[in-house]
This record gives structure tokens, C-alpha cells and sequence, in this order.
């Protein structure tokens, strides 16, 4: 069963089940595949579901970050939560040591010598990542690798 099929699967169980909160977000969920299946033209696979729903959580992370600086537990919860839903779907990150790994092995195979070098590290190394790992820590690993 493909992720989408569990998605609207798990939506037919929250709405049975009278679960706001999961109903609400799986249905967001939905349409954001939706709306990526028009702009690419097609049904996507489960890697391209993956992207539209780490774009949903990149989404509420930022939201969390603002609400928190804002002093806005009221609204924070929500935001939580709805994103603790989001990653029951998403694969496991990479961790930073996993991704360094990673970049090591790219930088060695592109012969990157410095920053001047940071465009082909970044296009090889998240097309291998793609869907494994949250692209700012990339960057940021990458840039202290090369920097450094």
C-alpha cells in the first residue's frame, strides 16, 4: 500500500473515530498531494508524496519557531501537534554525523577543494538525500566541511 492510500485510509479511521485534530491534518495533507499532482501533471510516488508532506512540516516547524517567539502557547499546541501527526508519515531524518558522512564521500568524489565548490556538492549530495534529510542542516554541513 502506497503512502497515500494510507493516508486516506487513516482519514476513513479519524473521521470514524471523530478525530479533529488527525482528520484535519490528514485532509491538509491530502490536498497539498493534490495540488502537487496538477503542478506536476501526474499521480505522484511515494517519494514525491514524501516531498509535499515534508513541505507540510517545514510549514509548522517555521509556525512553531514564530509562535514561540511570540509567546503564543495558545496557538503553539496546535502547530505541535498537528506536526507530530505530519511524522508519523515521514521517513527518519538522517542525523548530522550520517549526513557529514555523506557530504565527506561527495566532496571526495566532485574533488571540491573550497566554498567556490558548494553548487555541485549541494546538487550531487541532495539528489542522494532526497527525501532523508532536512536540506538547511545539509547546507549547513556542508558549509563547515568545505570551509573548514
Amino acid at each position: 500500500m502506497g503512502l497515500k492510500d494510507r493516508l486516506q485510509n487513516d482519514l476513513k479511521d479519524a473521521l470514524r473515530n471523530r478525530d479533529e485534530i488527525r482528520k484535519s491534518v490528514i485532509r491538509m495533507a491530502l490536498a497539498a498531494i493534490t495540488n502537487a499532482e496538477v503542478e506536476q501533471r501526474g499521480e505522484l510516488d511515494d517519494a514525491g508524496v514524501i516531498v509535499a508532506l515534508q513541505k507540510e512540516a517545514r510549514q509548522r516547524e517555521d509556525a512553531i519557531a514564530e509562535l514561540r517567539q511570540a509567546d503564543r502557547p495558545d496557538m503553539l499546541a496546535k502547530e505541535e501537534a498537528e506536526l507530530a501527526v505530519l511524522e508519523e508519515y515521514l521517513p527518519t531524518l538522517l542525523s548530522r554525523e550520517e549526513i557529514a558522512q555523506e557530504a565527506r564521500q561527495v566532496i571526495a568524489e566532485v574533488g571540491a577543494t573550497g566554498m567556490g565548490h558548494m553548487g555541485p556538492v549541494m546538487r550531487e549530495l541532495m539528489s542522494k538525500l532526497k527525501g532523508r534529510a532536512d536540506g538547511r542542516l545539509v547546507n549547513e554541513v556542508v558549509r563547515e566541511l568545505l570551509a573548514g
